[in-house]
């Protein structure tokens, strides 16, 4: 039996996947390589870029809760309860008491976890200066109220 020809998959720039693409896959392509990039420059961390995400959340809004995380990180609650026992178990957050509704468990960051957070914000402020590279700042501008409008639904 012939094998059925293979056929030459474009590259990113390339085809569909380049100036002439769909908006919608493009900012999925550009979000995908973005992903990876930061999976790469978190690797040696150990420190995920949903984790990443997670620990800036919790850092940014004391006392929130895993429903809120969720919704602002863009992730399942299943996914974040998982991704908080990790952080955990790391030793980069803790459980504590609210001050008045003691059955209320509050989550907030360790020295650890804090170290690990600004660690983390070095490696990804420089990947968003890589992506600022050669925009103005009123291209940075635009291009910042395209995407809040895209996630506004006002696009």
């Amino acid at each position: 039996m012939r094998k059925p020809p293979r056929h030459h998959l474009p590259a990113p720039g390339e085809n569909k996947r380049g100036k002439d693409g769909y908006l919608g896959y493009l900012l999925r392509q550009a979000a995908g390589a973005y992903r990876h990039r930061m999976d790469r420059a978190l690797a040696d961390l150990d420190v995920t870029p949903p984790q990443f995400s997670i620990m800036t959340m919790i850092h940014a809004y004391p006392g929130i809760s895993n429903a809120d995380i969720a919704r602002l990180a863009l992730l399942t609650p299943q996914t974040v309860s998982v991704i908080i026992g990790n952080l955990k178990r790391s030793d980069r957050i803790r459980r504590l008491p609210h001050d008045v509704h003691g059955r209320i468990l509050q989550i907030e960051l360790t020295d650890t976890g804090l170290t690990m957070l600004r660690q983390c914000r070095k490696r990804v402020h420089a990947l968003e200066a890589e992506l600022a590279d050669g925009f103005s700042a009123g291209d940075q501008a635009v291009i910042r109220r395209w995407l809040v409008a895209i996630a506004h639904g006002d696009a």
